[in-house]
């Protein structure tokens, strides 16, 4: 017992150092090769040109787009209808982080800042033309990933346990009909920093399913599973919420007679929930088209997890970034790679694999960027945007036509060379939410009543669930 103790430090040692060391990477430079002024790229001129361009139609094309022949022939080049879907989804998946409380001095950390109904008019996403129909809260009964404990006001915040995952939304009527069908979108939220959960990943897996062979991370499982009667959101796991929202909404667009699809976004830790999402949703809603745009996410499952997603029929495109080190973990060394030796060891149970297609884009393709390591940056899901805006091929210059604004790389990270003159990390609250009262005092004013995401009394279990059948007609209705 004491050698394993030993050993188990020792192991919990060493994952601290790598874990410490990958944490100081994102502050490292290397100086690259010169590339490109951006004089020859015309950055002066994008100032006068819109940032997006005008929406087509593509009712008569969405099965591809969705997925349906695994994107064959679509990614490389890149189609242009097809890269105007995976930035809208991948806008998606930013909303999670832009809308997201991180400030742990805050009550409400670990919330989301804004009621569903102002969510994307904030944000500026009403323009894709969807509503949300409701919030996802998750919680953890191990110790991935740390930021689930944030808050240092524990004992006056919103919750106890849960925090705000993610969102299910829909279409409206003028956006189905441009894409076909009615479209439920699932946003899940990722992480800050891959340094945070990397300790914790590398351990086991655990079974999924009714077979058993299918195996997935623990950690991820958790989260998505996790549930407890003594916290106020989570006494339904994120995996209930999801699917009775999902389920609920497919009914209603068949008792409508529409077709209808489902698409999962996610980015890092959102984009391995997404698959659990994806397998559960493909499990109780068999013949429902169910596709998942991941953007920077980890391996998740084992081979046998891979094969029945394909056997379900789900549609995963990942998006990665070269130079992004999370889509490596888990299985660094134990991975897809080792298939060539399955005539030797047969196939390993144990060993993780990704899944889908893969589109992959480089940060040397812009000449935006700067050069070096920044573990940060690589990482960002507006980096990530940046670069499949200016994809067009292997090989291939960044698009000269690519139209999404330059400056929304920096929101969190410091990626865009210095000549833009970009400020980095810029995406903040004014003041970092402080305000001045009355008095002239500079102050933490309290959230608009509507935007407080607990504001049903804490002894009343009859109107949590009065609510919700409001919201329901509202969002169906719009009454």
């Amino acid at each position: 017992m004491a050698t394993k103790a030993y050993r188990n430090q020792k192991t919990s040692r060493k994952s601290t150092h790598v874990a410490n060391s990958l944490s100081n990477l994102p502050h490292l430079r290397i100086q690259g090769s010169a590339r490109k002024s951006l004089g020859d790229v015309g950055f002066e001129e994008k100032h006068d040109t819109p940032t997006e361009s005008p929406k087509e139609d593509i009712a008569d094309k969405w099965r591809d787009i969705h997925g349906s022949s695994d994107w064959n022939n679509l990614l490389d080049p890149l189609n242009r209808l097809l890269r105007r879907e995976i930035v809208k989804y991948g806008e998606f998946s930013q909303a999670t982080y832009d809308a997201f409380d991180f400030d742990s001095l805050s009550e409400y950390c670990g919330s989301c800042k804004y009621n569903r109904h102002k969510l994307f008019e904030k944000l500026g996403l009403d323009k894709h033309g969807y509503n949300v129909s409701k919030y996802i809260y998750a919680m953890s009964h191990v110790e991935v990933p740390r930021w689930l404990e944030k808050s240092r006001v524990l004992e006056n915040t919103w919750r106890k346990g849960s925090n705000w995952m993610g969102y299910v939304g829909v279409g409206d009527e003028k956006q189905s009909k441009r894409i076909g069908r009615g479209d439920i979108v699932m946003a899940w939220r990722g992480t800050v920093a891959p340094s945070e959960w990397y300790e914790d990943l590398q351990r086991k897996l655990n079974p999924i399913g009714p077979h058993g062979e299918a195996k997935v991370e623990h950690g991820f499982l958790s989260i998505y599973t996790s549930k407890s009667d003594a916290t106020r959101y989570n006494k339904s796991s994120a995996s209930e919420q999801v699917m009775d929202e999902v389920k609920r909404l497919v009914q209603f667009y068949k008792e409508k007679g529409e077709e209808v699809s489902l698409t999962i976004a996610g980015h890092s830790l959102g984009g391995a929930l997404a698959l659990l999402n994806a397998y559960e949703a493909a499990s109780a809603l068999p013949g429902l088209p169910i596709s998942v745009i991941s953007f920077g996410a980890p391996r998740v499952g084992n081979i046998a997890f891979r094969d029945e997603l394909h056997q379900k029929g789900v549609k995963i495109l990942r998006v990665v970034v070269k130079q992004d080190l999370v889509p490596r973990i888990p299985g660094i060394v134990l991975n897809e790679g080792l298939q060539r030796f399955d005539d030797i060891t047969g196939s390993l149970e144990w060993v993780y694999h990704h899944v889908g297609a893969k589109l992959k884009v480089d940060v040397r393709s812009s000449p935006y960027l700067k050069q070096g390591c920044n573990l940060i940056g690589f990482h960002s899901v507006e980096t990530y945007l940046h670069l499949v805006d200016g994809f067009h091929c292997s090989g291939s210059t960044f698009r000269s036509e690519a139209r999404r604004d330059l400056a929304l790389v920096n929101k969190a990270c410091d990626m865009l060379v210095d000549e833009l003159k970009i400020p980095h990390y810029w995406y903040q609250v004014a003041n970092k939410g402080l305000e001045r009262n009355g008095n002239g005092r500079w102050v933490k004013p309290k959230r608009d009543s509507e935007d407080i995401p607990s504001p049903i009394g804490e002894g009343n279990t009859l109107e949590p669930e009065m609510q919700n059948n409001l919201e329901r007609l509202e969002a169906l209705y719009g009454i």
